[in-house]
């Protein structure tokens, strides 16, 4: 592609990832009320966080190989159509068992969206690009809930619950003209087509211990994220008494502060890499420190008494955050090329959002069983630090992998 190409390319990923997480992290919003209209507990409720992370992330595993030998273009456009028609079904569910069914359909809508993602950023942007590229991505994924709890909530106090629902599915759907106009099909560039095809297995990727060290370290993300994603509005509203509208403001700023940070860690990374600086040193500098930096303030959040400190220390926590999810995806696509990108994402992904489906399920049942979130808050304290040896011992160099089962076609291409 062109470089203007490039850029509307990238403007229409950053809004497609935006609502990605506007229609996932809805029910965070309106889980109070959810619970109310239904009569469920917490461990119930925990069941439908994580109904959406399980079929999100076994959905990934297929993701990833259909956009590695397909036109991503309209790989994406079919699993966003999914995604958005289960957001609006849900405006109209009417038992526990319905909502859960649109839940499983949501994720696997959206399954699609980050394993093809990568694959265009590898295909359309340089090294020293994937960077900010990667962080913009990111930050979309930061402000969706953002947006979700600060205009959501707001929108739940006015209208009710149903009504997000339907808002954010039916404006969801806007994107979807736009990208099927814009961008262009990979089959009328035969010879990138033919190019960027794979035949790296499955099984090539599952000996390289740099993949596992991904995997684990997302493993360890995905269960702080969907903690927070799933959780957090709620334990605003229970434990510290916030009301809706308080929540919709105050609940947003972490998410916020984890977009801002993602950005400037992905635009500083690929200008330190642009003037010479080692990519490894710099991708994950950027990533330790960031995990490391997140997991005390995540903890001294619960143990704050006043909520003006515990809203500060959940920024803080989710500002260093972001510093590790900017440059995390650019590790990947570096490693793996433009041959396994879209697998290794997916496989990624799906190992990664395993550890979102156990943790929102998890969570619901420490809090049902000891009555308050400390212990919930001190497991995603913990397994951060655990991502931080992952990525120590079996990630050691950020260089792109060679792979030895490569087609004829495809070494003829390049």
């Amino acid at each position: 592609m062109k470089s203007a190409s490039s850029v509307t390319l990238l403007i229409l990923l950053v809004f497609a990832i935006g609502i990605n997480y506007i229609d996932r992290g809805s029910l965070s919003v309106v889980k109070t009320d959810v619970a109310t209209e239904f009569e469920l507990s917490n461990t119930q409720l925990g069941l439908l966080f994580s109904a959406f992370f399980w079929s999100y992330a076994l959905s990934q595993i297929f993701a990833g190989w259909l956009v590695d030998r397909t036109d991503v273009k309209w790989i994406y456009a079919g699993g966003f159509l999914v995604w958005s028609l289960a957001t609006v079904s849900m405006a109209v569910s009417s038992s526990f068992a319905v909502f859960l069914l649109l839940r499983l359909l949501l994720g696997l809508g959206e399954s699609v969206a980050f394993p093809a993602s990568s694959k265009l950023i590898v295909l359309n942007f340089e090294e020293h690009r994937r960077g900010l590229a990667n962080a913009l991505l990111d930050a979309a994924s930061k402000l969706g809930p953002t947006l979700a709890l600060l205009l959501g909530g707001l929108l739940v106090a006015s209208s009710g619950w149903r009504m997000l629902f339907l808002v954010v599915g039916l404006g969801g759907l806007l994107w979807l003209p736009a990208w099927l106009w814009l961008v262009p099909s990979q089959k009328k560039d035969t010879k990138q087509h033919a190019a960027t095809r794979t035949t790296v297995p499955v099984s090539a990727l599952l000996r390289r211990q740099e993949f596992w060290g991904t995997c684990l370290g997302f493993f360890c993300l995905g269960y702080t994220w969907a903690f927070l994603l799933s959780w957090l509005p709620a334990y605003l509203e229970e434990s510290r008494n916030f009301s809706k509208e308080s929540m919709a403001i105050f609940g947003s700023l972490p998410f916020l502060a984890m977009a801002i940070t993602s950005i400037l860690g992905g635009w500083l990374s690929d200008r330190l890499i642009r003037g010479g600086a080692s990519t490894t040193r710099v991708r994950k500098s950027f990533m330790l420190g960031g995990l490391a930096l997140c997991a005390l303030p995540m903890f001294g959040a619960v143990l704050a008494n006043d909520h003006r400190v515990c809203i500060g220390l959940l920024c803080l926590a989710c500002a260093s955050l972001g510093f590790y999810t900017s440059n995390v995806w650019a590790i990947t696509q570096t490693m793996a090329g433009p041959y396994a990108a879209g697998q290794w994402t997916g496989l990624q992904n799906a190992i990664g959002n395993i550890g979102s489906a156990i943790s929102p399920a998890l969570t619901g049942w420490l809090v049902q069983e000891t009555g308050s979130y400390y212990s919930a808050f001190a497991a995603a304290s913990v397994v951060l630090i655990a991502a931080v040896f992952c990525y120590l011992v079996m990630v050691r160099q950020i260089v792109p992998l060679e792979w030895q089962h490569q087609s004829h076609e495809l070494q003829g291409a390049t």
